[in-house]
C-alpha cells in the first residue's frame, strides 16, 4: 500500500461494516478517491459478510485491534 490511513473505532455500537465505512469516507475525504482494501485485527473481523463489497477486509495481526488501515493496493 503506497497511501493508507489508520483508522481507529472502538465503538461498541457500530459494527464491522459501519466502522469501515466510516474509514473509507474519512479516506476519501482526506485523499479524493476511494480505498479498495481495508486491514483489520482477526478479533475485529466479527462478521466479515457485513463489510461493504468495494472494499476488500483483510485480518492482519499486524493492525492492532479496534484500527483500520484502508489504502489503495
Amino acid at each position: 500500500m503506497k497511501t493508507g490511513l489508520l483508522w481507529f473505532d472502538d465503538s461498541p455500537r457500530l459494527s464491522l461494516a459501519d466502522k469501515v465505512v466510516d474509514a473509507v469516507r474519512h479516506y476519501r475525504e482526506k485523499f479524493g478517491r476511494s480505498p479498495n482494501v481495508c486491514y483489520v485485527h482477526p478479533s475485529t473481523m466479527t462478521d466479515a459478510k457485513a463489510a461493504p463489497a468495494e472494499v476488500r477486509v483483510v485480518t492482519s495481526t499486524t493492525v492492532q485491534p479496534n484500527h483500520f488501515w484502508v489504502g489503495v493496493l
